[in-house]
């Protein structure tokens, strides 16, 4: 089985999460810069089998789309033309950034590590991961 990478894109940096190969358990792997992303992602393609990238879709809490949507979308369309092999997929990121935080704050983590934003994309593409992972295991209703 190959792995799913899951991506939350900033304008500046940008965290990423992988599963372990059985698509278990969702963890931390990087936060490059931005402008490094899609050549970091197909050097990474190159060392491991990823079956798919979900990316965070940054949306305001009422849903509409926010700033940086656009940039994503573009992300996206670039790499669906580059590398469609490998489908990307959008999910909601609402609230993953809060969510972050507050796994520091629980985590006992001081406060100069809390400041570290790099470790907050980090995590807060795991958590879009994590919730990528359970909204398939989900009964049907």
């Amino acid at each position: 089985m190959a792995r799913i990478l899951s991506i939350d894109y900033g304008k500046k940096r940008t965290g990423i999460a992988v599963t372990d190969p059985l698509q278990i358990i969702a963890g931390g792997l990087a936060t490059v810069s931005t402008s490094d992303l899609f050549d970091w992602l197909k050097a990474y393609l190159a060392k491991e089998a990823v079956e798919r990238i979900i990316i965070g879709e940054p949306r305001q809490p009422n849903g509409q789309p926010s700033e940086n949507l656009q940039r994503v979308q573009q992300f996206v369309n670039r790499w669906r033309k580059a590398v469609p092999e490998v489908p990307i997929d959008y999910f909601d990121e609402r609230f993953t950034s809060v969510l972050a935080h507050q796994a520091m704050l629980d985590g006992g983590l001081k406060k100069k590590a809390r400041q570290d934003k790099a470790l907050v994309d980090e995590i807060s593409a795991t958590i879009i991961l994590e919730d990528y992972l359970r909204s398939r295991t989900r009964p049907l209703s």
